[in-house]
């Protein structure tokens, strides 16, 4: 007779859900009927942890065994765990004995569990951080020259992010919303560290309801929410800076700028407005001048900034927008033209960078802070920007600018992943394929064999979130949902703190990665200071057992009408920024005095590089897919659904389509001097002619025996450059890559990362 299902609460980045088990097997994630509007995104996880890509058992790669062979190309041992064990412990003892803690990278980017204990990076970076260190990255894929900018020209990017305008407090006062980038409603199913409720499809409904127009400027009408009804104003990829520049000169020879403001509250405006007259470098900024970069038509241009300042307007700028060549120039562009209409800090009006990055931003913000694993002390100090992994394994010791300093690139010799998939989030795929030959070891925790795992020496076979017991509580989130355990760990994988707990023991200290406590232990631990931080908050949480055991806690919200910088506004001088003139800096003198030649000391127009060049006709555009979080899960069933004859789709206007002879459904090819990929049709008018637009994450699968190493799937970083914005921030500028691309008339390959590699007998 078949067992009962059981159900237990589960959650994850893209929000909480309902564990379904039979048997001790886990089945399906159900949405938490809380959630107004659940992601689909759950429906992935049952298929691909009990998929045949999971990692089962340790494995080391036999070329690292036999001291020959090929990252990502070889085949694998399986060993039992005392055995892959003891081959680590002996391992890291030699390189810290060798080389030093110095040569040992843990950079380990990526989103992982949403549990507060069952973190793979704070996990990692505990362990190593008691063998005496690590070299880190800094900062992030998303939204690193926020990161690296923002500090010198309004204060630090988090805090703003946390500050941003409230959803509800725009459909009360705003009357025109602009958005440089769009606003994906697709990307606002996730967010750092989990959600609970997703609230933004119903609060753009409300700004709709109450009046509020929107614009659209991406090349993707998608980028905008059917329900907010946006006009859609198509520029061409990278020229968004001249678009606001073109607003901005406008603004300024009408004299509809706010010079009261920008005398008050900014430094600087007097060197930008030399800058739109052209008297800087003899180019006039004018909306005609814009007009003829960007596309948007000249007329647009110009009625659309007497719109912008005739009413209450927010100025948004998508995360993506940084991520291309130069990206630090639309964010302060869109810093300067929301300064220049003088309503930064009234309700409902300035600018927010990063609406629509995550489901939480502008709907909701934690009460206080939850309790989480220290990670301890690194002692290394060293760190490379996040976006230079080639780099610092291509070219150990040499230097580079970063943020006003020059720096020298570790001799790397050890790396550990835990927790993210470099393949996918870095770019230029063939380029880190190259740099991952260099170090002596690489060792990779993973859940299933993406290609980071395949080009690992060693891997660790690691529970998922529904085979271990946590909490989840969300970065900007109110709410904190119990995680118990709803099925065992496949095959022989391992909670990651066992692993580190038993790794420590060989390297003869495990009391100070564990200290003492077991794993359950450090939850109660971790919960007890969750719930002294919510007493000081004025909330009471129920006993460990008791939240375990039931349903999500939801708390208050500590700012529901909040608005961006208001106490500024009120008064700079008794609340100034955190900036070196305590003003908004248009012009920043800091920036200016690194004498960059691709950051100068205000906001600046560059053209893309790919652009310059002129070797292919198309722009590449990527972005956040519907179907998973990054390449999450890739091999899940709601993932694998969504794609053509198993390629990732690509997004094709149907004259660009017609001129290539392609049709709805065909697989084609994309390529450039950097490498290729292959990627399913679809033919649709919501992309701008002479764009094509194809989905991040789907496992990178190269084959060794194709031009270019060919990717049979559909991962856009096989094609994206590894030049930074700029070396002010080293930021990825992944988004501006040119293509082309043609139907595949040869054999269409299989897809092999989905399947498990080649085993061979010890």
């Amino acid at each position: 007779m078949t067992e009962k299902p059981a159900r237990t609460l589960t959650g994850s980045h893209w929000g909480a859900g309902i564990a379904e088990t039979v048997e001790g097997r886990l089945v399906a994630v159900h949405p938490h009927p809380a959630d107004p509007n659940p992601s689909e995104i759950n429906a992935n996880i049952a298929s691909s942890l009990n998929g045949r890509a999971r990692v089962r058992r340790p494995a080391v790669r036999r070329g690292w065994l036999t001291g020959e062979g090929v990252r990502g190309r070889d085949s694998f041992v399986e060993v039992s765990w005392d055995d892959v064990l003891n081959l680590l412990a002996k391992e890291l003892k030699r390189v810290r004995q060798d080389h030093g803690n110095e040569a040992i990278f843990a950079g380990s980017y990526g989103w992982s569990s949403a549990g507060r204990f069952h973190h793979a990076q704070s996990q990692l970076k505990r362990f190593l951080s008691g063998q005496g260190g690590f070299v880190r990255s800094e900062g992030n894929y998303s939204y690193n020259a926020a990161l690296v900018l923002m500090p010198h020209i309004v204060g630090p990017f988090r805090m703003q992010v946390a500050q941003a305008t409230r959803w509800q407090v725009i459909a009360k006062h705003t009357d025109l919303v602009v958005m440089f980038g769009g606003m994906a409603k697709r990307n606002t199913q996730v967010s750092d560290g989990g959600v609970a409720k997703h609230r933004m499809v119903d609060n753009l409904k409300a700004c709709a309801e109450s009046g509020v127009r929107f614009v659209n400027l991406s090349p993707l009408k998608t980028d905008a929410a059917e329900e907010i009804a946006a006009e859609w104003l198509p520029p061409k990829p990278g020229t968004d800076t001249a678009v606001m520049m073109g607003l901005a000169h406008t603004l300024l020879i009408e004299g509809l700028h706010d010079p009261d403001f920008l005398e008050r509250y900014t430094v600087g405006f007097d060197k930008v407005a030399a800058y739109l007259r052209g008297e800087v470098d003899g180019v006039v900024k004018s909306a005609e001048w814009a007009a003829g970069v960007s596309g948007v038509p000249k007329d647009r241009i110009l009625a659309l900034a007497r719109e912008m300042a005739a009413g209450r307007t927010m100025v948004t700028c998508a995360a993506a927008l940084q991520r291309a060549d130069y990206g630090e120039q639309p964010l302060w562009m869109t810093v300067t033209l929301a300064a220049m209409l003088g309503q930064i800090g009234l309700p409902g009006g300035g600018y927010t960078v990063g609406f629509g990055v995550n489901a939480n931003i502008g709907n909701i913000e934690r009460p206080f802070r939850w309790g989480a694993l220290p990670q301890g002390k690194n002692r290394v100090s060293d760190f490379i920007p996040v976006a230079m992994i080639s780099e610092m394994l291509l070219n150990p010791g040499a230097s580079y600018k970063y943020n006003g300093e020059t720096r020298t690139f570790p001799d790397i010799r050890m790396v550990w992943w835990a927790g993210g998939n470099p393949f996918h989030h870095h770019q230029d795929l063939r380029r880190l394929h190259t740099a991952f030959q260099r170090p002596e070891t690489v060792i990779v925790n993973e859940l299933n064999w993406t290609a980071t795992a395949r080009h690992a020496d060693i891997v660790l076979p690691v529970a998922a979130a529904q085979e271990r017991t946590d909490f989840g509580g969300g970065k900007s989130d109110n709410a904190l949902v119990p995680m118990p355990a709803s099925s065992a760990p496949v095959g022989e994988a391992r909670v990651e703190f066992d692993i580190f707990a038993d790794l420590a023991d060989r390297m003869g200290d495990a009391e100070t990665f564990t200290e003492g406590l077991s794993k359950d232990m450090w939850l109660k631990r971790i919960w007890s200071e969750t719930q002294q931080a919510a007493k000081a908050a004025g909330e009471s949480l129920p006993d460990w057992e008791s939240f375990i055991q039931g349903d999500i806690v939801e708390l208050h919200d500590p700012s529901p009408d909040q608005v961006f910088m208001a106490e500024f506004r009120k008064d700079p001088v008794v609340n100034p920024l955190q900036t070196p003139s305590g003003r908004i800096e248009l012009y920043s003198q800091r920036i200016a005095s690194f004498g960059l030649e691709d950051c100068a000391g205000h906001a600046t127009w560059f053209a893309p590089r790919d652009v310059v060049a002129g070797l292919h006709p198309l722009y590449l555009i990527s972005g956040q897919p519907g179907t998973r979080l990054h390449s999450q899960l890739d091999n899940g069933d709601f993932s694998r659904s969504h794609k053509v004859q198993g390629r990732e789709p690509i997004l094709i206007h149907p004259e660009d389509a017609a001129e290539r002879g392609i049709a709805e459904g065909d697989v084609v090819e994309l390529f450039n001097e950097r490498g290729r990929c292959l990627a399913g049709a679809r033919i649709t008018d919501d992309i701008r002619k002479g764009c094509v637009f194809l989905w991040t994450g789907a496992w990178y699968d190269p084959d060794f025996n194709a031009p270019q190493e060919r990717d049979r799937h559909g991962n856009p970083n096989a094609l994206t450059h590894d030049f930074r914005t700029s070396s002010l921030t080293q930021s990825p500028a992944s988004h501006s890559a040119m293509v082309e691309i043609q139907r595949f008339d040869g054999t269409v390959p299989p897809i092999t990362v989905h399947e498990p590699p080649e085993f061979d007998a010890v």
